[in-house]
């Protein structure tokens, strides 16, 4: 008999302990932190949600953004007010939605796209960071390699959609990242992202861009850069969502099942 109050407890028990609380308020941050955006979440089917969340809601963080463009603060709980463009097959829950005119330019499923800033991305030093390569100093295609300007593009339907006009590349990576489209029988020029092109080649071994995503027509669609020689973040989330999407929905029997 020592007459010790914590003659039971040893080293260990204390040191399980405090590994319990410091894991219980590691679960609590990671769970505010989750919750910054896109939170609260809405029901499946009416699309209520609470207005008022109180749970694991964190304080507001100021994030400054760079090159003098303000500030931002999150949470602000707003919710995404853009009119739905879809349908659901069933109300039950957990049945998916079948977008509404054209499918490619919805903004659902495949298609959807993200509101971010409408001004372009910015290199590290302030610069716009996709261009046109004539506009890009020191970028040049390598001797070598095959210069796609001027090569036809064609779609999944084996129709030719245009050709290649110019080619714009990211600054800040060194690759390129659109093609610049010029329709054929139309007056406009589109953004053709490299990430759905294949350089294939034809009779006589020609090459072309072949794009899966989309039929030839279907490239009159393309959304459109609002000015000649820059493209903002909204602008390349539109146009990735649009050819996203054709590869469900641009022709009819690639949204059927297999069986």
């Amino acid at each position: 008999m020592t007459g010790s109050i914590v003659g039971s407890i040893d080293v260990a028990q204390v040191v399980l302990y405090v590994f319990w609380v410091f894991f219980a308020g590691l679960i609590w941050y990671i769970r505010q932190e989750d919750r910054r955006e896109g939170y609260p979440l809405e029901d499946d089917v009416t699309g209520r949600f609470n207005k008022d969340p109180w749970l694991f809601v964190p304080d507001k963080k100021t994030f400054v953004l760079p090159h003098g463009h303000g500030t931002v603060q999150v949470p602000d709980l707003k919710r995404d007010d853009r009119p739905l463009n879809a349908k659901r097959v069933s109300p039950a829950p957990g049945y998916p939605m079948e977008p509404e005119g054209n499918p490619l330019l919805a903004g659902v499923g495949p298609g959807s796209w993200a509101e971010r800033a409408d001004t372009p991305d910015l290199t590290a030093h302030g610069d716009a960071r996709i261009v046109p390569m004539n506009e890009a100093e020191g970028f040049s295609i390598a001797d070598g390699e095959l210069d796609p300007i001027g090569l036809p593009v064609v779609g999944c339907d084996s129709s030719s959609a245009g050709t290649v006009k110019d080619v714009w590349v990211d600054r800040a990576e060194f690759l390129i990242r659109y093609y610049e489209v010029e329709i054929e029988g139309a007056e406009k020029t589109v953004l053709l992202p490299n990430n759905f092109v294949v350089i294939k080649r034809g009779r006589g071994n020609k090459p072309y861009l072949y794009v899966h995503a989309i039929t030839s027509e279907q490239f009159a669609d393309v959304p459109a850069h609002a000015k000649p020689g820059t493209v903002t973040l909204l602008e390349e989330d539109k146009i990735a969502a649009y050819f996203g999407a054709g590869l469900l929905y641009a022709l009819k029997n690639r949204g059927e099942p297999l069986i």
